[in-house]
């Protein structure tokens, strides 16, 4: 008999990651199937930060590393984030985590009690919602439109915000959408979180260098809630680093060093190899970011203009990040005379199954009538797998 505690019962399987386990025993198999589910770039990593991995390795660098990250990479994020983003976190306030997951239930486990809620804009990343039922706090849905670009009316942001309300987590750059918020909207934002005394937010801030239009920007830069905001950032998706799993946040010390504590309990300080990675990407010179977001930005008109021509999506361009998330309700209820599709997790699979692409079904996203694609894939990848969409689409009706 299975002796499982009721947290772990409580807890979904990443959909992301379980449609990229489904794809890899399909590849396994044979089979010819074009993945567009998992979030990672399709680039390898720079080699100037390889080099530095190695030399690392040379240098027996093989010892367990502090808590909270070597002193010398702390204090190059401290550098990057005044010089980028106009922020001013010490290397006291910045710890060091093994990925940007690892950080952000750091953060939610340091200041979420049993009961307390915890505000998430959907669509929103699929491991928010179970990070805080780990934390045993309350998940509390505020929805935002694809006639509003993926995002919110602060008013509705307003309205959810009760006595219990601890925590908001905002993701700009988005994933799942694309979406991004400019300062304007995001200082609306700002607005509401200071007037709430105790309320704090976390700004998931992955995919800043992955930004098409505009300028990114940072939710602790507006200065009159800098102490209540907590900045979640990594290598994984600007340096194509996400096996190196190194993330980070900047936070007011106190929570800073709550996470120490907790980190010093659960995993210690995070791979001595990976640190001096992260360190030489960080400090890079090299033009691999701008690369990247030129590929994905090109990428990116191709498969929403692709996509366009497809019979009944609803299709908005995202602004960032690498993926698109298209409304399917004209499939609702549509059959190819086998099997009728009730909802975008179910028509995923049998994109899966009739198209052999993989995509991702929206419910997990808190978005059940959007699918998730990511085009971080080459051009052929895409042309292809949006004509073997379109096809298996067609035979619905």
């Amino acid at each position: 008999m299975e002796y499982l505690s009721d947290r772990i019962k409580s807890l979904s399987v990443s959909a992301t990651l379980a449609m990229a386990q489904k794809s890899r025993e399909l590849k396994a198999r044979g089979i010819d199937v074009i993945d567009l589910s998992l979030g990672e770039p399709d680039f390898d990593t720079p080699d100037d930060v390889k080099a530095a991995a190695k030399q690392a390795i040379d240098d027996n660098y093989s010892k367990y590393p502090p808590v909270p990250g070597y002193g010398d990479l702390r204090e190059a994020i401290s550098k990057k984030f005044k010089e980028e983003n106009g922020l001013n976190y010490t290397a006291d306030q910045i710890i060091v985590s093994a990925g940007g997951k690892h950080s952000l239930i750091n953060v939610i486990l340091s200041i979420v009690n049993p009961g307390d809620e915890v505000i998430i804009l959907a669509p929103y990343w699929v491991s928010y919602y179970d990070q805080i039922l780990i934390a045993q706090g309350r998940p509390v849905i505020v929805e935002a439109a694809i006639e509003n670009d993926f995002k919110i009316n602060p008013r509705d942001l307003e309205a959810a915000i009760t006595p219990k309300t601890r925590l908001i987590i905002f993701n700009s750059p988005s994933n799942p959408t694309g979406m991004v918020y400019s300062r304007e909207e995001m200082e609306k934002i700002a607005l509401i979180v200071h007037k709430h005394e105790g309320l704090f937010i976390i700004s998931d801030e992955i995919y800043e260098h992955i930004t098409f239009t505009g300028k990114h920007e940072s939710m602790a830069s507006f200065d009159f809630i800098y102490d209540r905001v907590i900045t979640v950032n990594g290598v994984s998706k600007s340096y194509a680093m996400t096996g190196w799993r190194i993330g980070y946040i900047g936070a007011p010390l106190w929570i800073a060093k709550a996470c120490n504590k907790l980190q010093g309990q659960f995993t210690s300080g995070v791979c001595s190899i990976a640190q001096r990675a992260a360190l030489a990407a960080i400090q890079s010179k090299s033009d691999s970011r701008e690369r990247m977001k030129d590929a994905f930005l090109r990428r990116r008109n191709l498969i929403c203009g692709l996509l366009s021509s497809v019979r009944g999506l609803k299709v908005k361009v995202p602004q960032g990040a690498f993926y698109v998330m298209p409304d399917i309700t004209f499939y609702l209820g549509k059959s190819d005379g086998t099997i009728t599709i009730k909802d975008s997790d179910e028509l995923a699979l049998y994109l899966l199954d009739k198209a052999r692409v993989a995509l991702v079904g929206g419910t997990a996203f808190g978005a059940p009538k959007c699918i998730r694609i990511s085009y971080a894939a080459s051009d052929e990848n895409i042309k292809e797998a949006v004509n073997r969409i379109k096809s298996a689409l067609d035979r619905l009706i």
